[in-house]
């Protein structure tokens, strides 16, 4: 068998647009490790190759921190497998039954990313789910969720999957995890942590076992738009989607730290 994590470098067999999705994914991927939202070798994050309906995964067997740009397996929207590395490893079966699902019923999503955190497990189990809390959980104005139906593996879940996400940005996988689609890797990661860190909250909060304070409903739905789109940090009075920002600068930091994700 050859499980071997030396992947050579595909950087000269793909295009310039392919490369740099590539680099950006295992970038996401990377951070997602950093921040602690991983599940041993579980879970995915897909990103479509710009100008195709192809899609990039990662390897099913790959620690997040182990993952790179050549080490991504290029599928179709239905997992057929498009190109990998010289590898036994495969893919996860689940990863493309939701991720293609969404990646197909919605062409703005152009990164959808799913984790099994402790927090989202938790309040995925919660009849009231995420609660408007702290400005954190007010960034969305609709939340979406879905009923777990055991292991994502059947086809036939997929149309009530989208079709439960409709046009939400997060979704709550009941009994599961959670879920953050984006027009862009950088805002599904943005969504993913807010998401991540608006659970954690609430669940410090509701351990104390005190009577918690909701703001009225006129605020929360106020904030719900202030926070929609984040305004431009110049002068032009442009809106920027989530995470245009903080990108960059956590690209930076995997630099300083560990570039190894680049190859």
């Amino acid at each position: 068998m050859k499980y071997d994590t030396n992947f050579k470098s595909v950087k000269d067999q793909v295009s310039p647009d392919e490369w740099a999705a590539r680099v950006e994914l295992a970038a996401c991927y990377r951070l997602i490790d950093q921040y602690g939202m991983t599940d041993l070798i579980y879970n995915h994050v897909t990103s479509r190759i710009p100008g195709t309906e192809h899609l990039l995964i990662n390897l099913y067997g790959l620690l997040y921190k182990e993952i790179t740009a050549s080490s991504l397996v290029k599928i179709d929207v239905e997992g057929e497998i498009i190109h990998k590395p010289d590898t036994d490893y495969g893919i996860n079966k689940s990863g493309y039954v939701i991720h293609g699902a969404i990646h197909k019923a919605r062409p703005d999503v152009k990164c959808v990313l799913h984790t099994h955190t402790n927090a989202g497990m938790a309040v995925s189990v919660l009849k009231c789910g995420l609660l408007p809390l702290t400005q954190t959980a007010m960034r969305w104005g609709k939340i979406a969720y879905h009923d777990f139906e055991g292991v994502v593996v059947d086809l036939d879940e997929r149309k009530r999957l989208v079709q439960n996400l409709g046009d939400c940005e997060v979704m709550i996988l009941r009994n599961h995890g959670l879920l953050a689609c984006g027009i862009t890797i950088g805002q599904a990661f943005n969504s993913i942590y807010r998401l991540e860190r608006a659970c954690q909250t609430q669940l410090m909060a509701m351990a104390c076992n005190s009577e918690m304070v909701f703001p009225p409903d006129a605020v929360i739905a106020k904030s719900n738009a202030q926070l929609s789109v984040m305004p431009s940090p110049d002068a032009s009075g442009k809106r920027r989607a989530h995470g245009s920002l903080e990108w960059p600068a956590l690209k930076r930091m995997l630099d300083r730290r560990d570039p190894s994700y680049k190859t």
